[in-house]
């Protein structure tokens, strides 16, 4: 699900004209793991994720969603279950701290749906959706981050060349806003 970019900040901008950016795993970092979400109405924010979107927007970083949806692959339920959750999510988001852009990957080696039942580059810890973000965003991968809660997320940022911090529940904008060097 793509979304249009908010016009960044000048801030945002190095002097080669690229992006800062935050990158975010979904389950258990923006919104609650219950496991194989499909339905919007079962989003359940993680305490402190607005204000943390917020702070970041703020600061002139643009705000990705990368997140590993195996469900697809599984036959748990279609594509078009996880495009109605992210459009609930963005429509839950103040318009200055929404995604700019939102990276999922259906893929499943064990699934039972055929043309998602593979290996693939994008699922993490592979860094594919996060690289595919990054060129077609024009992002610094000098002043960009992943914030996961696996080390499968961690994997995909140093795969990507992006720092890695392992978000372990609690409130969220309190770990955004404790990150060391955040600009």
């Amino acid at each position: 699900m793509a979304i249009a970019p908010p016009i960044p900040p000048s801030s945002s901008l190095d002097r080669r004209g690229l992006r800062q950016a935050v990158f975010f795993d979904r389950d258990g970092v923006l919104i609650a793991d219950t496991g194989y979400l499909s339905d919007p109405e079962d989003i359940r924010w993680m305490p402190g994720a607005h204000m943390a979107l917020a702070l970041l927007a703020a600061r002139g970083y643009l705000l990705f969603v990368v997140t590993n949806q195996s469900g697809v692959a599984r036959g748990y339920f279609p594509e078009s279950a996880i495009a109605r959750v992210h459009a609930a999510m963005q429509a839950d988001l103040p318009l200055d701290a929404r995604f700019t852009d939102i990276a999922w990957c259906p893929h499943h080696p064990e699934g039972s749906v055929p043309r998602f039942t593979r290996i693939c580059d994008c699922r993490k810890p592979a860094p594919g959706m996060v690289t595919s973000l990054i060129a077609r965003h024009g992002i610094d991968t000098s002043r960009s981050f992943l914030i996961g809660d696996r080390p499968s997320d961690m994997a995909a940022a140093a795969a990507a060349g992006i720092a890695g911090h392992l978000f372990s529940g609690g409130d969220l904008h309190r770990f955004v806003a404790d990150l060391p060097g955040l600009t």
